[in-house]
This record gives structure tokens, sequence and C-alpha cells, in this order.
């Protein structure tokens, strides 16, 4: 009776270790298509539970009793979650999250430098500069080559001006920036960010048919894409040939006017000194811009096929070019328009390759984005690009396949993720120089908690009755008034 008793009484009693309060941060790989937010909401009920964090839930849960919480509150009391920033929902990778006070760490870890690894596909635009959003533009990709990329890359490296996704990101006054040139109203201009790019790489080239990433399939609606034409700088003439739909008249898109009034809008737009200027950083090119390098690609290759009709050169003189045009009428050959060109490659059943993209990696400063980078350097090629894939390796000290705990492990229980949870917050604790706190025993915070509500009572009694919440106007002294008097007569008169 006395070893089961013994037993008993030890079973009940939780070890030492167990009752340790840990706090701080911890680094996950986030799956793709899961948003930060959700990655967190996850996170909370693994944990809530986890005997690694049941004594800082009862921890907070003994101060919000010593502070007249609700009972509703106490009862539905969560892990203390946080992020060190957001990662895309397309993206996998590194997510720092803060547990508890660490959630005050946070901040560090947003200015940091991260490591990405993306995939830039070429030859379209979208309304969120990535894979995932609603095709607004196409344009030439058979010039853009692993040479040329690797060219173009050069003026992204060091300090640049950088802008974010004008599209659906940020808004001005609270409209979208689209909504502007929708509304044919002036389109104030995103101002570009300081933003430093440490280290930049091709790590790999993937030759059109050699890969799986792919356009969108949803194309935006006539006034969207005649939207983001107006916000990029296409004019209407300059993308017909590669956007569905898109208006054939001659109306150009209206400038911004120097003395716009948006608020924090940034310095207007510069109009271009030339046709094919764009109007503005960030801006699409014309089409005679972006055919030129396909161009000079397609007369090689003309030249090297075998003699058909002459093909006419702009260096050749008038009389040769009549003479090609008077060959091409004995022939019987149709003339291809711009229209019946588009209209063949709109029925062409043909399946086409897919465009080339590269895969590049790069050590950027905070607020570096991505998918404008890859937006960016589809125009330094003369073409267009998207954000076809990103992965966060590195923030900070955490780096994927070192101490970075995996996502997956979640579902395999506590015995597994718990170990790495609770190494990583103890090694946080250790390098911050935090005192690992104990909690305590039943019996002893029951003596600590009468005496502070024993405080507690004689400051509310020094400071009258409560007469708050609903119907009530706050602390009433005995002479039901927001005062005390100095004779302690309620501030009678007689």
């Amino acid at each position: 009776m006395l070893i089961a008793a013994t037993i008993k009484r030890t079973m009940a009693t939780s070890p030492r270790e167990s009752r340790r309060v840990l706090e701080g941060i911890i680094a996950v790989n986030k799956p793709q298509w899961a948003s930060s937010a959700g990655a967190l909401r996850d996170l909370q009920e693994h944990f809530a539970k986890s005997d690694i964090f049941k004594p800082w839930l009862e921890a907070q849960r003994r101060e919000m009793r010593l502070s007249y919480s609700k009972p509703k509150h106490i009862a539905g009391l969560k892990v203390k979650l946080g992020h060190g920033g957001t990662l895309d929902p397309m993206a996998t990778g590194v997510l720092i999250v803060g547990m508890g006070k660490g959630t005050k760490c946070l901040q560090r870890f947003l200015e940091c430098t991260k490591t990405y690894e993306c995939v830039v596909l070429f030859g379209a635009a979208t309304d969120s500069y990535d894979a995932v959003g609603k095709v607004v533009s196409r344009a030439p990709h058979d010039h853009v080559t692993k040479e040329l990329v690797e060219e173009k890359l050069a003026q992204f490296r060091g300090k640049i001006m950088q802008k974010p996704s004008v599209f659906s990101a940020l808004k001005v006054d609270g409209k979208k920036m689209y909504e502007y040139a929708r509304e044919g109203k002036d389109i104030p201009e995103v101002p570009a960010r300081p933003v430093e790019v440490k280290d930049m790489e091709l790590v790999e080239w993937l030759e059109p048919g050699t890969h799986e990433y792919t356009w969108p399939k949803e194309e935006a609606d006539d006034d969207a894409k005649e939207g983001a034409e107006a916000l990029l700088g296409i004019r209407k003439q300059d993308a017909s040939t590669y956007a569905k739909n898109a208006s054939r008249n001659t109306k150009k898109r209206s400038r911004s006017p120097e003395n716009d009034q948006v608020e924090n809008a940034g310095e207007q737009p510069k109009r271009p000194r030339t046709d094919s200027e764009p109007a503005m950083s960030g801006a699409l090119p014309t089409e005679e811009a972006a055919a030129d390098d396909a161009q000079d690609t397609k007369t090689e290759k003309t030249l090297e096929s075998t003699t058909d009709a002459p093909v006419a050169s702009a260096e050749q003189p008038a009389e040769t070019s009549e003479e090609v045009l008077q060959t091409e009428a004995n022939t019987h050959t149709p003339e291809r328009t711009e229209a019946s060109s588009a209209t063949a490659t709109a029925n062409d059943t043909t399946p086409q390759l897919s465009p080339p993209a590269a895969r590049l990696r790069m050590t950027v400063t905070s607020g570096f984005y991505v998918r404008s980078l890859c937006h960016d350097l589809g125009i330094a090629c003369s073409s267009l690009g998207i954000m076809s894939s990103l992965v966060r390796s590195r923030q900070g000290d955490y780096t994927l396949g070192e101490n970075v705990i995996e996502f997956s492990d979640l579902v395999k229980g506590p015995e597994v993720w718990g170990p790495q949870v609770q190494k990583q917050l103890e090694e946080f604790m250790e390098k911050e120089g935090w005192e690992v706190e104990e909690l305590e025993d039943d019996e002893t915070w029951k003596e600590k908690m009468g005496e502070r509500r024993l405080d507690g009572d004689r400051n509310r009694s020094y400071k009258g009755a409560w007469k708050g919440g609903k119907g009530g106007s706050g602390w009433k002294g005995k002479g039901g008034g927001n005062r005390y008097s100095k004779g302690m007569d309620g501030g009678r008169k007689e």
C-alpha cells in the first residue's frame, strides 16, 4: 500500500522540467498555398495540446484571474504567436515565428537579410506579377536567352530603387492603382523604395519545352486590361498584337499632370522624350522595342531557310521592294495583314512550346519584392516576366535543411516536433540571456494570489466603489462626485 501511494503521488506531481515557461523564436517551413496567418493558426492548435506550452498557458491564465478577466477570455486563451515577415501563399520556405515575449523580437527579423530562390517565366504580365494572377498583356520571348538574362541581371545588383507591384498590393487614398486608370483619372506614380541586392545569380536556365511552368489561363477583362495598359505605359496600339480584345483606336492614355495633388504618391511620371521611351519606371515595352531582338533572330532564320519568294528589306532600294511585291502578286499569295495574322494565331490549335524561364537565387535586404524583380527583368529583356515559383531559403540565422522545422512534422504528433520546438526555444532564450522561469505549484500561487487580491481590494476601497459599465460613469467617491475632498466630507458645504 505504501509503495502504491508513493507511485500515485509521484505521477500526480508534474516533473520539474515540464513546469518551465518557454518563450522565444522558432522557424518553420511554410507549405505552399498556406497564408502566413493561417500557418500561425495551425501552430496554435497543435501547441494547445502540447505539454511544452502548458506552463506558459497556465501562467497567463493566473495573471488573467488576478486582473479579473472574463471567464470566457480565460477559457479561450491560446498560445501567443506572431511571424517575422509575411510569406506569399504560393511561396514556401522559412517563416519566423515568435512565441510569448518572443513576439517582441520579431522586428529584427523584418530588418535582416533574406535569401530567395525564384523562377521567372518570360512572355507575359499579370495583374499580380505572379502565376496566380490574370494575364493583362503578352510580349515576344523567342529572343530571350540565357546570355541575355545574365547580362541584364547586372543592373539589379547592389543598391537600387525598386517599385512594388502597382496592381493589387498598394492603394492611394483608399483606391487601388488600376482603378485610377480604369476611370480615366490621373494615375499617381508608385514611389520607388531603396533596397539592396547583396548577391544574385542565375542558377538554372530552362529552355522552352523543358519545364512545367506555364502562364495563367485566366485573362483579365477588358476594363482591367485597359487600366493595366495605361498604368504600365502600354499604348493601346502597341498592345493590340498581344492582348485579346484590345481596342485599335489611336487614343493615347492620359498623362498625370505635374501638379497632381494625390497624397503620398511621390513624384509624377515624366513625359517620354520619344515614342519608345516608357512613361514610368517599370512600364511595359512598346511592340517595336519588344520585337527588335526577336526580329533579328527571325531574319537570320529566314536567310538560312530554303529560298522562297524574296523578302523585302528595309535596306533594299525601292525598285527591289516593288519587284518583290510584283512577284508575290504573280504567285497569287494572299496578303497577310496584321488583323488576319492575329486571327490565324487565335485559331491555331498547334501545341505551343512553353516560354523560356530562369531560376534565380538572391540575397536581399528588407523591403525587397521578388515579384517586382521578375516583372522588371522581363522588361529589361524587351519582353515581360512573371514570378512562377518562390522559396525563402534563409532568413537571419535560420536556414532550410539546418535549423528549420518541417511543417509536415506537425501531423506526426508532439513526440516528433516537440523536441525540435523545445530545443529552438531554449537556445534562443540562452542566446538572449533570458532566465527560464518555473511555474509555481498551486498552493504557493494561491497564497500569493490571496495577498495580491487583498492589496487590490485595499486600493479599490481607497478609490471608492466602481460604478462603471453599462449605465455607470466610473469610480464614485463617497460624496457621489468624481473627486475627493481634503476634509473627508465629500466636498459638502455648510
